[in-house]
């Protein structure tokens, strides 16, 4: 297993355009959803619309986000995680430039705002490419 420094954590980030976002809610209940998502420097955007995300962001919980990409058949893949402040990006300015960028959310429901992660901590690994090549598991009763 390979720790990844910041930068390559960055990197891989925007190899990928889903990723999971997660809170705690008041009750204590850990909450999981998907997001697509953009890189900003250190920071993840991606949109929402009225609901509990948007909710857990206005009242100023952390933030947990995770992305990766995974290989079943060589055992290989990356995992990065992102904790920080997240808040709803309200400038004009930013919020014309960012709507230029291709953050298009698979769902077609009118997602109006966007909400950036700043990442105060972020860790990543790595299970890289062994050897051997691609992993073969037998059926059972044998092969041809």
């Amino acid at each position: 297993m390979e720790v990844l420094d910041r930068s390559t954590c960055v990197e891989l980030l925007q190899t990928v355009v889903i990723g999971r976002v997660a809170w705690a809610t008041e009750a204590g209940d850990a909450v999981v959803v998907p997001v697509n998502f953009i890189v900003e420097d250190d920071s993840i955007v991606f949109r929402t619309a009225e609901g509990d995300k948007l909710a857990a962001v206005q009242e100023g919980r952390r933030l947990c986000f995770e992305a990766d990409d995974v290989e079943p058949a060589l055992h290989a893949g990356w995992s990065v995680m992102i904790t920080g402040a997240a808040e709803v990006i309200t400038d004009p300015d930013q919020v014309r430039r960012l709507g230029l960028l291709p953050l298009a959310p698979w769902d077609p429901a009118p997602k109006p705002f966007l909400v950036r992660i700043r990442a105060t901590e972020m860790s990543g690994r790595r299970l890289p490419l062994r050897s051997g090549g691609v992993l073969f598991e037998e059926k059972p009763g044998g092969s041809d």
